[in-house]
């Protein structure tokens, strides 16, 4: 009888092993276009290494934002439904419930007044690595650009402390994101044809091998 008990007993702290296991975790921001670790190996290969160049000419206003998409939904408000879970919004696209999950420092917010819409490769990074050249339109395709892995929702302050700072100044709190982040970043450079210092180069290779 006791060892039909402790067999019982046995059997309901597994399930409930089982049961906590089976809990998902809040699905993290996941922006379009995200290479495989050796694509973005391979494309961080063909990156031009290059010093920064203009860089006392920098102007944020060169980078319009945020576009209208669809509706009255601009670039910011179509990231936040995408990258939220149960977003629900009003007549003019403003979010007024959800949950987002910031994959940089993995909080989670119910406010969309919480967080930000970062541009991985940020707008200075661009202009000194190539985008001073560039038109205005397409430096306004660049920074509203929903095609490549360039936006995702993440906690506001940590996108405020990442500021203009390229992967050899800056990374996410969280290391176990550094893969995502190194292919994102390479992406986004690789296909808007931007340069890459050394340093940033180095940092992304060791970023990479992570994956």
């Amino acid at each position: 009888m006791r060892g039909r008990l402790l067999a019982t007993l046995l059997a309901a702290v597994a399930a409930i092993g089982v049961l906590e296991l089976a809990v998902p975790t809040p699905a993290g921001a996941t922006p379009p276009g995200i290479p495989s670790a050796a694509t973005a190996r391979s494309e961080l290969a063909t990156l031009t290494v290059a010093a920064w160049t203009h860089t006392t000419t920098y102007n944020r206003d060169l980078f319009p934002t945020w576009d209208t998409i669809s509706g009255t939904c601009d670039t910011r408000e179509t990231v936040l439904k995408r990258d939220g879970t149960g977003v629900a919004t009003n007549s003019a696209c403003t979010a007024t419930s959800g949950t987002w999950h910031s994959p940089y420092d993995g909080a989670t917010w119910t406010a969309a007044s919480d967080v930000d819409i970062d541009h991985v490769v940020t707008l200075k990074n661009a202009w000194v690595s190539g985008a001073w050249a560039w038109t205005t339109s397409k430096r306004e395709s660049f920074a509203n650009d929903l095609t490549d892995p360039q936006l995702i929702a993440v906690t506001d302050n940590i996108n405020e402390s990442k500021g203009d700072k390229s992967p050899d100044a800056w990374k996410p709190p969280l290391t176990s994101y550094y893969c995502t982040y190194a292919r994102m970043w390479v992406r986004s450079k690789y296909v808007w044809a931007l340069t890459v210092t050394s340093a940033e180069k180095t940092a992304l290779t060791s970023m990479l091998g992570t994956c």
